[in-house]
């Protein structure tokens, strides 16, 4: 389980100031490759075979926009998509997950853990590829609920959002999943021949138990109307979670 940050002022020999200390800390899990599921969201393990195909279908309905940020895509054919997601499957780190809308049984989504570093205790969420019939959607917020749990669950200390610093829509995610912004590193990369300015975002363990309490209130049955409306916003109960001013 994390461990929790005990407030330290200590001073060393040459009166310098120490971190706060980490009692007993051994490092966290390396995450299993298993299935989550939860608020009719299942992360299921890539498997081109089984998932390729849905996930074409998927991403078709998009227009192109979805892929301008991303450093994938997008694909001329389904075969040159099955190509990627092979070499993604492949792949330890970044591990790579199908978001399967668990009533209609459609694949919808990839995400993924990666930049994975058990010692130092701290986990990013990416490559994130939601499909146009995911985009703003509940699906789309339990999915983020699940792998964030379980990467806490798992003993990470810090969990990272990273994203080019003009992807509004990103940014605004992020900030709704309670997610701190923490600066952004200029001229980063380089994606696709253009410079990438990429912002940073993190949550840590200790915000995590308020933050899981947001999301079992928003992902609550009783939240939602009868068309499927929110009653409440998730950006309001995650902004709670934080000090006044951050």
């Amino acid at each position: 389980m994390a461990a929790n940050n005990v407030t330290s002022h200590i001073t060393n020999e040459f009166n310098q100031p120490l971190g706060a200390v980490v009692p007993d800390w051994t490092g966290a899990e390396f995450p299993p490759h298993q299935l989550m599921r939860g608020w009719g969201c299942r992360l299921e393990p890539l498997d081109p075979g089984l998932h390729g195909g849905p996930l074409w279908q998927a991403f078709s309905a998009d227009d192109g926009a979805m892929w301008t940020y991303l450093t994938s895509g997008p694909f001329a054919d389904e075969s040159a998509m099955l190509a990627w997601l092979q070499q993604c499957a492949a792949k330890v780190d970044p591990q790579f997950y199908v978001i399967v809308d668990e009533p209609s049984g459609k694949a919808l989504g990839l995400a993924s853990y990666l930049r994975i570093d058990p010692a130092a205790g701290s986990i990013e969420v990416g490559w994130l590829h939601f499909s146009p019939a995911m985009q703003r959607t509940r699906l789309s917020t339990a999915a983020m609920a699940l792998m964030m749990g379980r990467a806490f669950a798992l003993g990470y200390r810090r969990y990272e959002w990273k994203c080019n610093e003009l992807n509004l829509p990103s940014r605004q995610a992020a900030l709704r999943l309670g997610f701190s912004y923490e600066g952004t590193f200029r001229q980063a990369r380089v994606d696709k021949g253009r410079s990438r300015d990429t912002a940073w975002f993190s949550v840590i363990d200790s915000e995590w138990p308020a933050l899981a309490a947001s999301f079992e209130g928003w992902l609550a049955d009783d939240n939602f109307d009868g068309q499927g409306r929110q009653r409440l916003r998730l950006s309001d109960l995650t902004a709670a979670c934080h000090p006044e001013g951050e």
